[in-house]
């Protein structure tokens, strides 16, 4: 055991040798690694799944006659809506049908899309 111990410890190879050094330096290299993900975890992870949580649960609560915004930018108010179409009223007797989840948001309350630019 005397020879191997001395050749680990001319090789560099680490506990290995009588030097008396802990196995402590894997967990000690493991911990920045950790603390990486939590912040990750804390700091991205967390918050982008609960704005998908409750984005889920805006889409789960529409209803006829609720104001929305499209991710695509346009306004419109519900005229129907089924599981995963819905067909919104853009301006008088002008409706599209948009599929359920390029809803970005809810409008606001009874106001119309912008007025057009000037030209």
């Amino acid at each position: 055991m005397d020879w191997f111990s001395s050749v680990a410890e001319a090789m560099g190879l680490p506990g290995m040798g009588s030097g008396g050094s802990g196995g402590g330096g894997g967990l000690m290299g493991l911990l920045p690694l950790v603390l990486m993900f939590a912040i990750f975890y804390f700091l991205l992870i967390r918050p982008q799944q609960k704005k998908a949580k409750e984005h889920k649960a805006m889409l789960g609560n529409l209803k006829r006659g609720d104001s929305i915004i499209t991710t695509g930018g346009i306004y419109g108010r519900i005229v129907e809506i089924n599981d995963t179409i819905m067909t919104i009223e853009v301006a008088d007797k002008i409706r599209i049908k948009v599929g359920r989840g390029f809803v970005s948001g809810l409008g606001s309350g009874g106001q119309e899309a912008p007025p057009p630019l000037p030209k």
